[in-house]
């Protein structure tokens, strides 16, 4: 063969090459996560702003490597279109507010109608509930507030994970070690009064449609409660408990897990949250207006002598 020959060869076995290499996905490697604030309530707080976010909470989201911006109750409509399009997932953290009638149930409405819409055709957008945050995903669901008292307060949990569990996106890859230690250790830290019944979600059409149970436990008053759900068709996840606590919140007289699988189960989650949420493409207009949104504009207080956290963000 002639050397003109093995150069056409050549080149015809590179292009080969590389019309066989598989395309880039299209993902997005700088995500901004956006935090809903939370209703200052306790008047021990009310000096340092009216709104306020835990600082575990932006922690818990930047360590899976991402960005936060923090989301105000005070704005119009179409301010919170606009951010929409430029967040690629949105948190609602726990605490305490009407789920009905508060300003923070108004505009995570909002943002809840704008990821639906935006994920049927085919605009990806993630939201994350946790324990207040799930509460109120079901609300939103189910279009009425169907909670009832399911105390369990101040205590770490195994879950009971259902036959749902193995097959979820959200627990997809864990280790089969970190699977057994859920259900046998306590990983799982809850402070709440109220949740979602397992009977109420399993009789309630637009409920039972929407979410696919991953795990229940029982209250102090005996009812089993959902602790675990994300969504059939939409990639909405909730907790009733607190994975950002197991790395970023250490009050002594209060039950947070810190072993070595509740870590990694918090920073498994993290992840995989952030995950779901470098798969939206949304993005700022430009640099300066995104340097602008970010929390790192915000300083954290010390809140340790005067609540259970560490540190709160004020808005």
């Amino acid at each position: 063969m002639g050397s003109s020959s093995y150069v056409r060869l050549f080149f015809a076995c590179c292009l080969c090459c590389i019309r066989a290499m598989p395309t880039k996905l299209n993902v997005n490697d700088r995500p901004v996560i956006g935090i809903l604030t939370q209703i200052v309530s306790d008047e021990v707080m009310k000096p340092f702003g009216t709104t306020y976010i835990p600082s575990s909470y932006v922690k818990f989201i930047e360590s899976g490597g991402s960005r936060v911006m923090p989301i105000r109750l005070t704005l119009k409509t179409t301010e919170y279109e606009k951010i929409f399009r430029n967040i690629n997932g949105l948190l609602f953290i726990g605490g305490a507010a009407d789920l009905e009638t508060s300003d923070f149930a108004r505009v995570a409405k909002i943002f809840y109608r704008l990821a639906l819409m935006a994920n049927d055709e085919g605009d990806f957008f993630p939201i994350w509930g946790t324990c207040m945050g799930m509460q109120l995903l079901t609300v939103l669901v189910a279009g009425e507030n169907l909670l009832e008292r399911t105390t369990a307060e101040n205590v770490a949990l195994p879950l009971n994970l259902t036959t749902e569990a193995s097959s979820s996106r959200m627990f997809e890859g864990f280790p089969d070690s970190l699977m057994r230690a859920l259900t046998q250790e306590p990983l799982t830290g809850n402070f709440h009064h109220y949740g979602l019944a397992v009977k109420t979600l399993q009789e309630n059409e637009k409920l039972q449609s929407f979410f696919s149970l991953l795990s229940t436990n029982v209250a102090e008053n005996g009812i089993h409660f959902v602790s675990t759900i994300e969504g059939k068709r939409y990639p909405f996840y909730g907790v009733q408990w607190h994975p950002e606590v197991n790395r970023f919140q250490w009050g002594r007289k209060l039950n947070f897990p810190h072993s070595a699988h509740a870590v990694q189960l918090s920073s498994l989650l993290a992840e995989f949250f952030v995950n779901e949420g470098r798969r939206s493409l949304h993005q700022f207009d430009n640099p300066e207006e995104e340097a602008s949104s970010l929390i790192y504009n915000d300083t954290p207080v010390y809140a340790g002598n005067f609540t259970g956290y560490e540190q709160l963000y004020f808005f």
